[in-house]
């Protein structure tokens, strides 16, 4: 016998099913990650068209039996038109989605999943981050999360805190001061960063929500923490991203 549920979620990823469904990839937060069925979501003009859009937020009523989900009724809270209006914001804010998809857990709460990419999707939305910020912000976080968290304590080897410049080990997510990178023979698969980066990446990944957003960087900063941030996600889960490639032809 099925059950019904209420929760509030972030549509991650639709998929067209005929003419008037969507399959639709939903970030929740009673359930986490679940695939529902959305019979005429795609129906014009009714209130599920518009709150079944990928990256839509809406408050959902769910049918489940065993595995399956059907949507039996979904509204909108907040459908954040500034991405809709800018193809670069939304092609990053659908990369979000797919990553979330990817790494948030399934069949359980997922109240922090949800606060980080609502969160998220609204400094894109406003601006007041710069698209080159909010990239690997959010890649480190929710693979930080999601059981991939670096070590960026100090050197895996001496410990040492800080150097002239440290090296990131994507594979292995830890650092190598350049002291110790001279005799270690894996220091070739490292990348050297600056200290800023370096300050940025412990941010991102030690501190709390309410300050997550509370840092800057110079743009040649920036590019070098984007550059991190999108080797470490691509090693550690080993998954290509359709939408990552779009983002980045677009620019």
């Amino acid at each position: 016998m099925g059950t019904q549920i209420k929760t509030n979620g972030i549509i991650l990823q639709t998929r067209v099913m005929g003419e008037e469904d969507r399959l639709l990839t939903i970030l929740t937060e009673k359930e986490g990650v679940l695939t529902a069925y959305g019979k005429g979501a795609r129906r014009f003009k009714t209130k599920m068209a518009s709150a079944t859009e990928a990256l839509s937020y809406s408050e959902l009523v769910l049918f489940r039996n065993k595995d399956q989900y059907i949507l039996d009724s979904a509204s909108t809270l907040h459908i954040f038109f500034g991405l809709r209006s800018d193809i670069l914001k939304l092609a990053l804010g659908c990369y979000f989605g797919q990553i979330t998809a990817e790494l948030a857990p399934r069949g359980e709460a997922s109240d922090k999943y949800i606060r980080l990419l609502l969160n998220t999707l609204s400094f894109l939305e406003n601006g007041k981050r710069p698209v080159e910020l909010l990239k690997p912000l959010y890649e480190f976080r929710i693979l930080s999360m999601a059981g991939y968290m670096p070590d960026l304590v100090g050197c895996r080897n001496c410990g040492c805190y800080e150097n002239i410049a440290m090296l990131f080990d994507p594979l292995e997510g830890n650092l190598l001061c350049t002291d110790c990178a001279k005799e270690d023979v894996s220091a070739k698969k490292s990348i050297p960063i600056p200290n800023s980066v370096l300050a940025a990446m412990r941010h991102i990944i030690y501190s709390e929500m309410e300050k997550l957003f509370q840092f800057q960087l110079p743009l040649h900063d920036l590019e070098c923490l984007q550059r991190i941030g999108e080797i470490y996600l691509l090693i550690q889960t080993d998954q290509n991203y359709t939408s990552l490639d779009y983002y980045k032809s677009l620019l």
